[in-house]
């Protein structure tokens, strides 16, 4: 499956199934201050799990940082 993921085009031979699979593998299993939007729809967190992921998706993983 090639999916998009942060302006990157990537292939997956064994692809992550839903968000929640993409997030883990993609941040190391960090899940605190991050937010993802396919196709320019934001997911909410708490529907990680129910949101299968499709070739061809642009995905879009942010990190919130702190500084000033």
């Amino acid at each position: 499956m090639t999916l998009n993921i942060n302006q990157q085009t990537r292939f997956f031979e064994d692809p992550p199934q839903d968000v929640a699979a993409l997030v883990a593998l993609e941040m190391q299993g960090k899940t605190k201050g991050i937010a993802v939007a396919i196709n320019q729809q934001v997911i909410p967190k708490d529907r990680w799990a129910d949101t299968p992921l499709h070739e061809q998706d642009q995905i879009l993983i942010i990190s919130a940082t702190q500084g000033g």
